[in-house]
């Protein structure tokens, strides 16, 4: 059985990334320049964000974190991205979700410049995933399909069944992998909590994305030998016994599902990395097309 490692995977990302830093610097030009914007004090919020400025420290990019109050008007938050959208000095922007209920992540994600949204979530970035233009791909399915990619899996004329239909991870993730592209061209089946006999679907699956937020969600028996399984789901779940007071799940039975499956991706060290290197990778390309 193969652990699908996001280290590994992350870390031959993250070479080729301080490799092109390094040659813009020869150069005498500037390195690329990622904006991120935190709300309040949630916790996985600060250790995503920080986990972002630690991977641009390393790579050579240039970031900035504005933090803002969780009781921050909608208001001064678009004042804000104005600010960012206009600033010629910046490549990329992104605004960590979840936002406080009293703001509106449509409004926000909509006001993001387009050529600066390296999150993917602008709606002319998904109209051009869906036409199969050029576009920034939303950073998970980005760094899912950057992990296929390095351990050279075969998704070709493959069933894959993605669980979740978030506009973040499961309908970009079908679009993708259903696409005419390299590790694409699967027949993709979206399953979600209407789907009748979920496990009837996953055992056709050669390949599961389990994007559903369910801690340890897909058993060992809703799984076909041999299938391939990824597991995008990240819950903190409660325990006395852990250092923290909690421990990270995945929407997938890890151990369980390891006697069954070729290749499973763990929680964390698995997806959670490649989104960060999607994210990267996103930001060169906003660079690269503003630069050129």
């Amino acid at each position: 059985m193969l652990i699908l490692d996001g280290k590994v995977a992350s870390q031959s990302v993250k070479e080729n990334l301080t490799e092109a830093t390094r040659q813009l610097k020869e150069q005498g030009k500037r390195p690329p320049h990622l904006a991120a914007i935190l709300i309040g004090n949630n916790g996985a919020s600060e250790t995503y964000v920080a986990s972002k400025v630690k991977f641009c420290a390393e790579i050579g990019f240039t970031s900035t974190l504005i933090r803002l109050d969780d009781t921050t008007e909608e208001k001064e938050l678009l004042a804000k991205i104005e600010e960012l959208n206009t600033d010629d000095r910046v490549d990329g922007i992104l605004v960590q979700l979840p936002l406080p209920k009293h703001i509106s992540e449509a409004n926000i994600i909509n006001s993001i410049d387009p050529d600066k949204d390296v999150d993917g979530f602008h709606p002319v970035s998904v109209g051009r995933l869906v036409q199969g233009l050029d576009t920034f791909i939303p950073a998970t399915p980005y760094g899912i399909m950057l992990m296929l990619e390095h351990f050279q899996l075969t998704t070709k004329g493959k069933h894959a069944v993605v669980i979740g239909r978030s506009n973040i991870v499961g309908r970009p993730m079908s679009i993708l992998l259903s696409s005419n592209i390299p590790f694409g061209n699967c027949t993709v089946t979206i399953c979600h909590s209407h789907t009748p006999d979920l496990r009837q679907m996953t055992l056709q699956a050669d390949i599961i994305i389990a994007a559903l937020g369910k801690p340890e969600f897909v058993k060992a028996d809703m799984v076909k030998p041999g299938a391939i399984v990824i597991d995008v789901g990240i819950t903190r779940v409660d325990d006395a016994t852990a250092t923290r007071g909690y421990r990270i799940k995945g929407d997938v039975d890890f151990k369980a599902v390891s006697s069954v499956a070729s290749a499973v991706s763990p929680v964390p060290g698995g997806v959670g990395l490649m989104t960060i290197a999607g994210l990267m990778k996103n930001t060169l390309s906003a660079y690269e097309r503003r630069n050129q």
